[in-house]
């Protein structure tokens, strides 16, 4: 892997061997679903590839962790507003680093790398679009400036058919140009993780007895925290031995915290964000998923493959991962009651909850392997360059 820079500096290491050099650019490499892909992209894909990272806005965890691993990982530090500057900081590391290529994940990095390259580039990009804001509309000056940018050495990709459809009904790109790459997640680490019920509970002081439902989100607007508490809030009303499991954090944590203490909800553990998700997974038995909006979400595949029963909002590429009545239940957005009532159905109902967590599991196994979503981006990268 290339050499790693101090924290904030510009790249001084240009790339020697033969390897074709992928630039990768994000808001941040912080814990998040592209985030988390691009760290296993970059872990497992680099026989082939050699690859920096550029971040508009600051490095994060996970970035800290892959520049300790002597991957380069630079931060931007993008200003308020259109900041050229950054797109021109961005240009100078494609140039000095020798990029092949340049894979931008989000619409904002994916604008920077086209500005950075110029109206006269030609150098290849890649752009992953994992998901999409709430509310979803047409802007027509991205619409013109992306009809304008695009370039037939380019790649456009969803990360499911209700992204890709997106892209083409809200951001003007032509729908033969969008392609579909399923997200994909290491399942071997989930399926082997020891079912730890009984340590789990002792760290989060739930009962034995007790029923954990696990959601794993960036507490972020788009995840509806808010309705999940209030669902949960309804469902302990009527059975206190039920438990709400929170893994992740983000800037609606205050939010959240206030919501629960307003509401009174009792059981609830927030736990921040954990390096054993797997463990807390095999240890809990039901998934949840609040959001409002969403690509291929790759909580719920993680889910699956510990074989959770997944109550989930119907919203973005869920019902691409998760099939109602199959693999779990579904429920319109912003909706508590209705989550309430599913979530209750699905732990008292005998026999459901391993009925959907069998074949949720399978379905893991053979959509959303990340060993598939590797192989797809290799050749996407091979052809690109």
């Amino acid at each position: 892997m290339a050499t790693s820079v101090a924290k904030g500096a510009a790249v001084t290491t240009a790339i020697t061997d033969d390897r074709p050099v992928i630039l990768q650019v994000l808001h941040r490499m912080g814990v998040g679903g592209a985030e988390v892909l691009v760290d296993r992209m970059v872990r497992n894909m680099s026989d082939r590839f050699q690859f920096v990272i550029a971040c508009l806005d600051e490095v994060g965890t996970l970035g800290e962790g892959l520049r300790t691993d002597g991957v380069q990982v630079v931060d931007l530090k993008r200003g308020p507003g259109l900041d050229l500057q950054c797109a021109r900081r961005l240009g100078q590391l494609a140039n000095k680093i020798g990029a092949d290529l340049i894979h931008c994940h989000q619409y904002t990095p994916y604008f920077y790398g086209v500005t950075a390259r110029g109206i006269f580039g030609r150098l290849p990009i890649v752009f992953t679009e994992h998901g999409r804001h709430h509310p979803d509309q047409r802007k027509w000056k991205r619409v013109l400036f992306n009809r304008i940018a695009d370039r037939s050495s380019d790649r456009v990709i969803g990360v499911g058919e209700a992204v890709k459809r997106a892209l083409v009904a809200n951001e003007g790109f032509h729908e033969k140009r969008v392609g579909v790459i399923y997200n994909g997640v290491p399942l071997a680490p989930i399926m082997e993780a020891t079912a730890d019920r009984e340590g789990v509970r002792r760290e989060f002081d739930v009962p034995q007895n007790g029923k954990i439902i696990i959601q794993v989100a960036r507490l972020d607007y788009l995840k509806d925290h808010i309705t999940a508490v209030r669902a949960v809030r309804e469902l302990t009303t009527s059975d206190a031995l039920v438990y709400w499991l929170v893994v992740g954090d983000g800037p609606e944590r205050a939010a959240i915290e206030r919501e629960i203490q307003t509401l009174g909800v009792e059981n609830v553990r927030l736990a921040g964000e954990r390096s054993d998700v797997p463990r807390l997974l095999r240890a809990s038995d039901v998934m949840l998923l609040s959001s409002i909006s969403e690509g291929i979400p790759l909580t719920l595949i993680e889910g699956m493959a510990a074989e959770l029963p997944i109550v989930s909002t119907s919203v973005g590429g869920v019902c691409e991962v998760v099939q109602t009545e199959k693999h779990g239940c579904l429920v319109p957005a912003s909706e508590p009651s209705r989550m309430s009532e599913q979530l209750k159905r699905v732990l008292v109902t005998p026999g459901l909850a391993t009925q959907f967590g069998q074949a949720g599991r399978e379905r893991a196994i053979q959509m959303f392997d990340e060993k598939k979503m590797h192989q797809h981006y290799r050749e996407l990268y091979d052809d690109a360059v």
